[in-house]
């Protein structure tokens, strides 16, 4: 994706991307130990701002795919990413929850 990506991606956009991603899981560890995507990054909302290097790095190589339990938190982060000029980023539509919805129900719903 380029400079002009869509804020959000669909879980089944995100299935059909071809390119390299990286998954930036922004809940907190209690969520994170009911439900995660696999190979998933683990960096809490409250976290970010600390972690925006190793972001911006990481966007450097991949898409960088933010997501939370229901989109909200993802879309917030991937705003405040964005002004910072991190432009290589997307938040997952729905969240965890709809991708398990629509994807993958082995994932727990909570």
């Amino acid at each position: 994706m380029s400079a002009h990506n869509p804020i959000e991606i669909t879980p089944a956009g995100l299935q059909a991307f071809a390119e390299p991603i990286v998954l930036l899981d922004v809940r907190e560890p209690f969520e994170h130990a009911i439900a995660r995507l696999d190979g998933a990054r683990l960096i809490p909302m409250g976290y970010v701002p600390a972690s925006l290097p190793e972001i911006e790095r990481l966007s450097d190589k991949a898409l960088v795919v933010v997501y939370c339990h229901h989109g909200i938190r993802s879309l917030n982060v991937v705003h405040w990413l964005r002004g910072q000029g991190v432009d290589n980023c997307v938040s997952l539509a729905g969240g965890i929850d709809r991708w398990s919805r629509e994807m993958d129900a082995s994932v727990p719903r909570y």
